[in-house]
């Protein structure tokens, strides 16, 4: 009976989940910011806010950031990313990309998961900033102290 219900269960993991349009649709988070991932078989284009990935992030590094989850399950020119992202700044909203993007494919194919489970890509940086506190500068910061 158990060995049933686990053929079961590796055929449920094995197949994608897709919505009607045949897209993945996953969210990524960082900081502050959060991005809604849609993901399909395609040619290779990705749009951020409605802006091509080198126009929306100039700085390099954080390209490669955005992409590094599509080149390293060797996606990056067959399926198409549609990417809406708000809150926070550029980089938190490059790791929330990245996050969502990782997410996608997981559902879009589920056996590059272990792939991207141990680059640590499916993983929310939960690292946010701390409040300030009451009779301080900043967090942590004190006040500079005067002797006279």
């Amino acid at each position: 009976m158990t060995d049933i219900m686990n053929n079961n269960v590796e055929e449920n993991l094995a197949k994608p989940i897709l919505d009607n349009l045949g897209r993945s649709y996953a969210t990524g988070k960082r900081k502050n910011a959060v991005a809604r991932v849609w993901m399909k078989d395609g040619s290779g284009k990705m749009l951020i806010n409605g802006k091509d990935v080198d126009k929306y992030f100039l700085r390099p590094v954080l390209n490669m950031l955005v992409n590094q989850p599509l080149e390293l399950t060797n996606k990056k020119m067959n399926v198409d990313t549609t990417v809406t992202v708000s809150g926070g700044g550029m980089s938190g909203q490059a790791g929330a990309v990245r996050h969502g993007i990782s997410k996608a494919l997981t559902l879009l194919d589920p056996n590059l998961r272990p792939v991207l489970k141990t680059e640590g890509l499916l993983t929310r940086d939960s690292r946010i900033v701390e409040r300030k506190k009451y009779g301080r500068r900043k967090a942590r910061r004190r006040f500079q102290f005067s002797k006279r």
